[in-house]
């Protein structure tokens, strides 16, 4: 019994020193659009899985009808909130999580996301994660030179939302190209939405719509949207036949998105018109640059209505490509068949003998913008790879 006190001293003197250093939680009943447990679907395997976790404490004593399968709906400041079948709850990580863990390393242990058994027990407040349920996926980044780490910005997603603005500045091609290729990565399908369409002509937005489409091909959905509204899209006669919403197209019932993009990209704006309000905090726009202020902090699920649950994320001011070669191949899949056909394995296709990739671009099976992305791509992780430390495993 003295050990339980202690063990529960510790971790609510975690949860203490985030308060007390301005990290302060939003109480749960102040939190709006959160998804209830019945709009979120574990998979078959990872219910098994579950059960498999459930079946293992049991025999260390733990009863299993204090254990509930919960899925992390909210982080603010790495301190999560779980839903489950029985309810909405803050949670700490049990002890052994906390055993030799820093809270900068507790958390980044767990995603916003993941699900989780979690140990609800009568008179506490709070719950206890007892254990990670393995992901089907997870969505990151790298993070760190050299001997840098993944970041995992979300984990079991369905699709994924590139949000990247029209305006001002050049379009930054490259950047939904990267986003691409890390979505892919991870197995989730991937949208094009391009934000804040009202800053410039219709013409130069449908010609930057153009270029997109002859990079990344005629599969992936594109949206061009101005204040959220969506002005076109490839995905129009799909809304049409079936009566659907954009939202509810891009983010069907019972799947999960997250939405990517740097501070500014309108991230806020699109999620405010997915839910048909203005509940997102949205940042003025700066006249030098025509983005929008940073205004997310905390990583969450929001739940749409008639649609899906999108995770909204703070932005991202990098995505360094370091391992997501299988990404960079399902982006461009033509191009990445034909290099089976070169002569050289490590054919960089652009001067070599026996280059099928150069022939399979004479014969028109793809852009030739779309092989300079993909060799931009592909040359940047070939020199990532080969910059990390020799004990660092991708």
């Amino acid at each position: 019994m003295a050990r339980n006190r202690k063990r529960q001293s510790r971790k609510s003197e975690h949860l203490r020193l985030a308060t007390n250093a301005g990290d302060v939680l939003p109480s749960l009943s102040s939190l709006e659009h959160i998804p209830a447990y019945d709009q979120l679907r574990a998979s078959l395997r990872q219910k098994e899985q579950y059960q498999e976790i459930v079946c293992a404490l049991s025999h260390e004593g733990i009863p299993a009808s204090e254990l509930h399968l919960g899925c992390v709906v909210r982080l603010d400041r790495g301190y999560p909130a779980v839903v489950s079948d029985n309810g909405l709850c803050r949670a700490e990580f049990a002890a052994r999580f906390t055993k030799g863990s820093s809270c900068d390393q507790l958390s980044t242990s767990i995603a916003i996301g993941d699900w989780v058994c979690a140990r609800m027990t009568a008179g506490h407040a709070q719950a206890q994660i007892e254990a990670l349920v393995p992901r089907k996926n997870a969505i990151s980044r790298w993070r760190g030179g050299s001997r840098g780490q993944r970041q995992v910005l979300a984990a079991n997603i369905d699709s994924v939302l590139i949000a990247q603005p029209l305006g001002a500045r050049l379009f930054d091609f490259d950047r939904v190209m990267r986003s691409a290729v890390i979505a892919r990565d991870c197995g989730a399908s991937v949208a094009v939405v391009l934000t804040k369409a009202d800053r410039v002509s219709e013409e130069a937005a449908d010609q930057t719509l153009e270029r997109l489409k002859k990079i990344l091909g005629m599969s992936i959905p594109f949206v061009v949207c101005s204040s959220g509204v969506a002005r076109s899209s490839n995905i129009s006669r799909l809304m049409a036949s079936k009566e659907k919403s954009w939202a509810s197209a891009l983010v069907p019932v019972g799947t999960v998105a997250i939405v990517l993009g740097q501070s500014g990209a309108g991230k806020s704006t699109l999620l405010n018109a997915f839910l048909g309000q203005n509940t997102l905090a949205v940042g003025a726009v700066r006249p030098s640059d025509d983005a929008g202020r940073h205004t997310t902090v905390s990583r969450r699920m929001v739940a749409l209505p008639g649609a899906g649950i999108i995770v909204d994320e703070p932005g991202l001011r990098s995505l360094p490509l370091v391992g997501h070669e299988r990404g960079l191949a399902l982006v461009f899949p033509k191009i990445d068949e034909a290099a089976h056909g070169c002569r050289f394995r490590d054919c960089t296709h652009t001067s070599e003998p026996g280059c099928a990739v150069r022939a399979a671009l004479s014969r028109g099976e793809f852009s030739p913008e779309s092989l300079e992305a993909y060799l931009r791509l592909a040359s940047e992780m070939r020199l990532s790879a080969s910059a990390l430390d020799p004990d660092v495993t991708l």
